[in-house]
């Protein structure tokens, strides 16, 4: 541990965050480093780095690395303490090149960019109705995947079957191919027939427990989404799927996008000039958040085909001489000025709302 003459008043908090510790560093109002310290990762670690910080001054602000991973834990506790946490980004690379790194000049960075004002995100509180979206939506994402890796398994060993076993099933589609594998009997030998009789049963059942799955937490998030989201899912090609995406790229903190801007940067959703010469441009913006920018690009597609507004507008663009990405770029970002104080609105009934 560090230490520097200490300066009664407040001080700001840095901390970089990792799976089994955590090293801070204080600094004062004029960004000088007062102290540092590495503590677990664990409630007594998070009491005690709150008691170190406290012996030397008001902590109302910290600014934390990873507050949707490893810091996830320590910033609800500082929260509940009453500082102020504030999301930090990883630094980067072009400021720290001449400087090496280590954990300690990370939490050094992480206060010094609080006091500075670079950062300002307000992390996502991951305990509302938001939070239980995102978890059953990760679960049930990873059980398509396994479901639709197990399926295709399920395909590849039927063509490569003795013909007994293949030719009454290469016709067959995937679901009926898994009932008909999921009764085959066991039996007790292992010989190439035998063992290739024993993998299509396994992998027929593992294909109905991974469907079983996915129809649970479809009805739990279809709930979930309705309740939080009932005038998101009221607008036209927003469906249960892309309402969930927008829901867990805002988070359960109403105010943490503070404008349409804001949250189409997020999404990738905001134009990105791209001119030269002559030539006046924007072009999609290749950021943000992937799942968001997928959610919307999805919404516009579905508007393209099946709404009359949104088809005379491609339409009436495609006559002004724009591509069919350049439209769609500007339909995307005119979605999220219609979306965002729709969002908002439920986030925050959703926020007084017990789930």
């Amino acid at each position: 541990m560090s230490t520097m003459p200490c300066i009664d008043g407040e001080v700001i908090l840095g901390v970089d965050t990792h799976a089994e510790t955590h090293t801070a560093a204080l600094a004062d109002p004029i960004g000088r480093t007062l102290a540092t310290t590495t503590v677990p990762a664990t409630r007594r670690g998070h009491r005690a780095l709150i008691k170190w910080a406290g012996l030397r001054g008001s902590v109302r602000v910290a600014g934390v690395e990873g507050t949707g991973s490893y810091g996830a834990s320590l910033a609800r506790f500082l929260a509940l303490q009453g500082v102020e946490v504030i999301e930090i980004t990883r630094p980067a690379r072009k400021g720290r090149r001449h400087l090496g790194k280590n954990d300690t000049r990370d939490a050094e960075a992480a206060a010094k960019a609080v006091l500075s004002g670079e950062a300002t995100a307000v992390p996502k509180p991951r305990n509302g109705i938001v939070e239980s979206i995102r978890v059953l939506h990760h679960a049930r994402a990873s059980a398509v995947k396994a479901r639709t890796q197990a399926a295709l398994q399920l395909r590849n060993l039927i063509i490569t079957a003795p013909d007994e076993l293949r030719e009454p099933l290469a016709d067959l589609r995937t679901k009926q191919a898994v009932a008909r594998c999921a009764r085959i009997r066991r039996s007790g030998r292992l010989d190439a027939l035998a063992a290739t009789r024993k993998a299509l049963r396994t992998l027929a059942r593992r294909w109905q427990a991974l469907d079983a799955e996915v129809r649970e937490l479809d009805q739990d998030l279809k709930r979930l989404t309705a309740q939080a989201a009932p005038r998101l899912l009221a607008q036209p090609g927003i469906g249960r799927e892309t309402a969930a995406k927008l829901l867990i790229v805002a988070g359960d903190h109403p105010d943490r996008l503070r404008s349409d801007a804001a949250f189409a940067a997020l999404c990738g959703a905001s134009p990105v000039e791209a001119s030269s010469g002559k030539t006046r441009r924007h072009r999609l913006n290749r950021g943000g958040d992937r799942q968001g920018n997928c959610a919307l690009w999805t919404i516009a597609t579905n508007r393209m085909l099946h709404h009359e507004e949104t088809r005379a507008y491609v339409e009436r663009r495609t006559h002004e001489g724009l591509s069919g990405p350049e439209i769609r770029r500007c339909l995307m970002r005119h979605l999220v000025r219609r979306i965002y104080p729709l969002l908002r609105a439920d986030l925050r009934a959703a926020t007084t709302v017990p789930t």
